[in-house]
């Protein structure tokens, strides 16, 4: 399945805010939001112009897609999975998009952004319950495993892990053992584990209309 494969920054710009897409660089000068702040094509306006209420609920849910790296199929598979749940949509929709292996991956510290810990998943890097698992959407449940693949311990990006994984803030929903880099799900992460800033009724709202 084809992913967006341009210029990071581009995105953090269109939305005017970090999406942490470049991991530990979003935090350095070299951001290109520090650098530059304005849109990609910015042009002054003689007026600023409104956005519509259609607009406003777009940009949010592309903002969703662009900090989780979801296309729009797997974006409305998620809603509709959301919507049939228990509980309040727009949250468990979150919830869903927390809970992705990638996701999980990048949680756990394992590496400096989501779309490198999807390339984890990807290449046969990490198992889940024992067994290699090469899905990124696949959603991760309590009482799940989350491991290195065996061989894997020779590798840059196991070393670089092992190297960092001291300084990581690790979610309450997730647990790690710092020397053997197995970790375990715990439960389901709450809106406060979430930590992204994202309005999640203006998705509903988008997708409901």
């Amino acid at each position: 399945m084809a992913h967006y494969t341009g210029p990071s920054c581009r995105l953090c710009r269109r939305q005017g805010e970090k999406m942490m897409l470049k991991g530990e660089r979003c935090s350095t000068p070299k951001c290109a939001l520090e650098r530059r702040q304005s849109p990609p094509g910015h042009r002054k306006r003689t007026r600023p112009r409104k956005m519509s209420e259609y607009g406003i609920r777009l940009v949010e849910k592309q903002k969703a897609k662009q900090i989780y790296g979801v296309l729009e199929r797997q974006m409305r598979r998620h809603f509709k999975a959301a919507a049939m749940a228990p509980g309040r949509t727009g949250e468990r929709m979150l919830q869903i998009l927390e809970m992705r292996l990638d996701n999980a991956v990048y949680r756990l510290g394992y590496a400096e952004s989501r779309p490198q810990a999807r390339q984890l998943v990807l290449h046969g890097f990490i198992t889940l319950n024992g067994r290699k698992t090469d899905i990124p959407s696949c959603l991760v449940k309590p009482g799940d495993a989350i491991a290195w693949k065996a061989g894997k311990d020779k590798r840059v990006p196991y070393q670089a892990a092992l190297q960092n994984i001291g300084s990581k803030t690790i979610p309450a929903w997730l647990s790690v053992d710092n020397q053997t880099l197995v970790a375990k799900v715990l439960t389901e992460p709450s809106k406060e584990d979430i930590g992204v800033t994202i309005n999640e009724r203006l998705i509903v709202e988008y997708y409901s209309r």
